[in-house]
């Protein structure tokens, strides 16, 4: 894996509890093993911060990581409760690159952002319970791109194939 072009994206639902928690900083870990320093994140509600915790987590100890927030348009996070509110201020604060798929809301943002996600990444991490969502759209739109797709959902999909 070279590190200066393998790029980690993650998507899951805004449901996400948090029990995968330990699992998903395992996972990121062995990816920044593996060589990956590059690691997407949608900033949504869930999953997605969770995923940027655990790599603001990583920074701390490993300076070499580029996190880069993938956001829809600039005031999406207007309507969060106040403790995601400020997880998604944390997060944001120690991004790398911060990219908006929009300047403004539209009907499509979040396919947008999703494409921007995926695009030019090599791996995907996702919380998918396989239904239908943002989250199914971004690991199919993985999937026809061909990205290496972890799921850490803790039981099998019968719908997508997913890789080791």
């Amino acid at each position: 894996m070279n590190n200066a072009t393998h790029i980690v994206a993650f998507t899951g639902h805004r449901t996400y509890d948090g029990k995968a928690n330990e699992l998903l900083r395992a996972t990121i870990g062995e990816l920044y093993n593996k060589g990956a320093r590059h690691f997407r994140v949608g900033m949504a509600q869930g999953f997605d911060l969770a995923a940027g915790e655990a790599v603001v987590a990583l920074m701390h100890s490993k300076k070499d990581i580029i996190l880069e927030a993938c956001i829809p348009w600039p005031e999406f996070n207007i309507r969060f409760d106040t403790a995601s509110r400020d997880r998604y201020r944390e997060v944001l604060a120690h991004a790398t690159i911060v990219r908006y798929a929009a300047d403004k809301y539209q009907p499509a943002i979040f396919h947008l952002r999703n494409d921007m996600l995926v695009e030019g990444a090599h791996t995907l991490v996702a919380w998918w319970d396989g239904g239908k969502s943002g989250t199914c759209y971004t690991v199919k739109r993985a999937r026809k791109l061909g990205l290496i797709i972890k799921n850490l959902y803790p039981e099998n999909q019968l719908s997508i194939a997913f890789s080791n």
